[in-house]
Parts: structure tokens; C-alpha cells; sequence
């Protein structure tokens, strides 16, 4: 599976915290995959355990992206929006495997299928910040 395709799929568990309790990710992750076709064991594994690092994060990775998107609260972005934002930063803050522009790239790209018209220029601005640091 592309790495492209694996990003794709951790933004889609992602989402899923808006929804639910913490407690019950695991499950939701779960359920996630049934039924779909096209992931090894190593896929998924790698796919939750990318998520919930994002996750277990997540308090962290919202005050950084405060602090650089112009007084913006994190719980008022569009949650599509939010969950690109979170896995971009990890990419460029926690996970060294990712190139900075790749990860700024991919979040632009995602942004482009699954969010509105302004959240490319939207996401891509606040990446900015981080890859200038």
C-alpha cells in the first residue's frame, strides 16, 4: 500500500475523534476495516498505531497549531481540516520518516479531496509556520 494511501487512511481514523469517546476508538478503528479489502495485517497495525500516536498527542499537537494560525481555536476549525492539520504536524514535529514538504504536500492534497475550496491555502498557511521553525 502507497504511503499516500496509508495518510489517507489514518486522517479517515482521525475524523472518527470528533464522534466518539476515547474509549471507544478502538472499536470504531476496528470496525473501520471490516469489509474493506486491500490492507495486510501490517497495514492496519501500522494505520492504528500511526492514529493513535497522533491521538495520544493530541493536546500537545492543538496548543502548536494554536499557536501558530492567527488566534484560531482548534475546536472551531472544520474537522476535516483539524484532523489534516494533526496529522501533518506529527509528520513534521514527531515522526522523523516523513520529509517536511512531503507531509505538507499530502496535507494540501487531502485537503483538496476532502475539505472546502479555502482549506488548501488554509492548511498550507499554517504548515508553513511549522517547516519555517
Amino acid at each position: 500500500m502507497k504511503r499516500s494511501e496509508i495518510r489517507e487512511n489514518v486522517l479517515k481514523l482521525l475524523y472518527l475523534d470528533d464522534f466518539h469517546d476515547k474509549e471507544e476508538l478502538n472499536t470504531q478503528f476496528s470496525l473501520y476495516f471490516d469489509g474493506k479489502d486491500g490492507f495486510t495485517e501490517k497495514d492496519k497495525t501500522y494505520i492504528i498505531d500511526k492514529a493513535n500516536k497522533i491521538l495520544d498527542n493530541k493536546e500537545t499537537i492543538d496548543q502548536e497549531i494554536e499557536s501558530v494560525s492567527n488566534k484560531w481555536k482548534v475546536d472551531r476549525m472544520d474537522k476535516v481540516d483539524k484532523a489534516i492539520l494533526r496529522l501533518a504536524y506529527y509528520e513534521i514535529k514527531m515522526d522523523e520518516e516523513i520529509p517536511d514538504k512531503v507531509a505538507v504536500n499530502e496535507a494540501v492534497e487531502l485537503s483538496k479531496k476532502y475539505s472546502s475550496d479555502a482549506s488548501p491555502k488554509f492548511i498550507n498557511g499554517i504548515l508553513s509556520n511549522f517547516v519555517a521553525e
